[in-house]
C-alpha cells in the first residue's frame, strides 16, 4: 500500500509568549494522525465534493483569527468564560479557542452531513494527547471546552460560552475569493460559489462603537449572499454579536462579471 504523503505545513498562530500554545502546537505539529485525519478530510471535501479546503489551511486560518479575535475582545476587558466560571487563565482560553479552531471539522473525514457531531468522538481522545502537560483537571476542563465549540460552529449551534462564540464566528469569516475559488472554477455555478467567489478580502480591525470591526470587499453585490445569509447568522446566535459590527462594500468601480447564464 502507498504510505500517504504528509501536508507540507506546519501549524503557526501568534503564541506571544503563552507556554500552553506552544506545548500544544508542538504536540500537533508532532502528530502523524492530527496530519492524516486532515488529508483525509481533504480528499472528501475537495476531491469528492468539490469543496474548497478543510483541512490544515482552513483550521489554521480559523484558529488564527479566533485568537485574534479573542485578544481584540480582552483588549476591550471582556471576560472569557473559561476564567469566569473555571477561575482558569486567559492562557487557558486561547488554548481552547485555538484547539476548537484547529479540530472543528475533523468529521468531514467521515461525512459532510452531520460532521460537527462526528468531530466531537474524533477530537476527543486526541485533546487528551495533544493537553498531556497539563493536570488531569485541566486537561479534562480544557478538552471540554473544546468539545463545545466544535459542537457550537454547526448551523443552528448555540454556544454558552464566548470562546465558543468566537470559533463560530471565526469559521465563517474565512471566505475570501482565494479560499473559496474550488467550486467556482470546477463550473459549480450556484448561489454559493458565485456569491463566494465575489467576496475579494476580509479586514478584522479596531471599531469605534464596538470593539471589533469587519470589512469585507466585494467585487460583485452576489457577495452580499455570504454576508447575509451566512455571516449574519452565524454572528446572530454567537452570543458576541453585540462587539461586531460589518460593513460590505464593493470594491471596484464597475462590479465583475462572475457569471454570463445559467440554466436549469
Amino acid at each position: 500500500m502507498k504510505k500517504p504523503n504528509l501536508p507540507d505545513i506546519e501549524i503557526h498562530v501568534p503564541t506571544t509568549g503563552n507556554e500552553l500554545l506552544i506545548k500544544a502546537l508542538n504536540n500537533i505539529n508532532h502528530d502523524k494522525h492530527i496530519y492524516t485525519l486532515w488529508r483525509v478530510v481533504n480528499i472528501n471535501a475537495v476531491d469528492r465534493l468539490n469543496m474548497t479546503d478543510h483541512g490544515p489551511v482552513h483550521v489554521q486560518i480559523v484558529a488564527n483569527i479566533s485568537l485574534r479575535l479573542m485578544r481584540m475582545l480582552t483588549e476591550n476587558k471582556v471576560v472569557m468564560s473559561l476564567t469566569t466560571d473555571y477561575g482558569l487563565s486567559q492562557k487557558h482560553a486561547e488554548l481552547v479557542v485555538v484547539l476548537g479552531g484547529l479540530l472543528h471539522d475533523l468529521g468531514m473525514s467521515i461525512s459532510r452531513e452531520g460532521h460537527e457531531e462526528y468531530s466531537l468522538f474524533l477530537a476527543n481522545n486526541l485533546l487528551y494527547k495533544i493537553l498531556d502537560f497539563l493536570p488531569i483537571e485541566e486537561q479534562t476542563i480544557i478538552a471540554s471546552e473544546v468539545l463545545h465549540t466544535i459542537i457550537s460552529h454547526r448551523s443552528g449551534g448555540h454556544p454558552l460560552t464566548i470562546e465558543a462564540g468566537i470559533v463560530r464566528v471565526a469559521d465563517a469569516l474565512d471566505m475570501s475569493k482565494g479560499r473559496s475559488r474550488i467550486p467556482y472554477e470546477k463550473g459549480e455555478m450556484n448561489i454559493y460559489s458565485i456569491s463566494a467567489s465575489a467576496v475579494e478580502n476580509i479586514k478584522i480591525l479596531k471599531g469605534k462603537d464596538k470593539p471589533i470591526q469587519i470589512n469585507i470587499s466585494m467585487n460583485n453585490s452576489a457577495g452580499i449572499f455570504q454576508v447575509d445569509e451566512l455571516l449574519k447568522k452565524k454572528i446572530a446566535h454567537s452570543g458576541i454579536e453585540k462587539y461586531i459590527s460589518v460593513h460590505a462594500c464593493i470594491s471596484q468601480n464597475k462590479e465583475k462579471k462572475l457569471l454570463s447564464e445559467y440554466n436549469i
